[in-house]
């Protein structure tokens, strides 16, 4: 195999194997595929759940360890925000509330 498919997005971050956007500088993480078609069907799957994507299928060369020779973005990835647990945003909260009664 001396061709892989892998996805980009319109910032130029590519699809990863962990399902989330990589800049491509660890081209380990880079989700890739041996077939043009399934690289299609992920891009089409994808879009469908982001409406706002605008991807591209491309076909990377591999190097001598079996990596695609891909452009890393110059975009920033965004940054993925945890979603917040109910008991410890309580917990903040009521720190907050003894804090500002002792005066700490």
């Amino acid at each position: 195999m001396s061709e892989v498919f892998v996805i980009r997005n319109q910032l130029g971050h590519y699809w990863g194997k962990a399902r989330t956007w990589v800049d491509g500088l660890d081209t380990r993480t880079v989700q890739r595929l041996k077939h043009h078609d399934e690289a299609v069907n992920l891009l089409f799957e994808l879009s469908s759940k982001d409406v706002e994507l605008r991807g591209e299928v491309l076909s990377a060369e591999l190097n001598d360890r079996n990596e695609p020779l891909l452009e890393p973005s110059t975009n920033p990835l965004p940054q993925a925000s945890a979603p917040e647990d109910p008991a410890d945003a309580a917990a903040a909260e009521q720190k907050a509330l003894v804090e500002g009664q002792t005066g700490a």
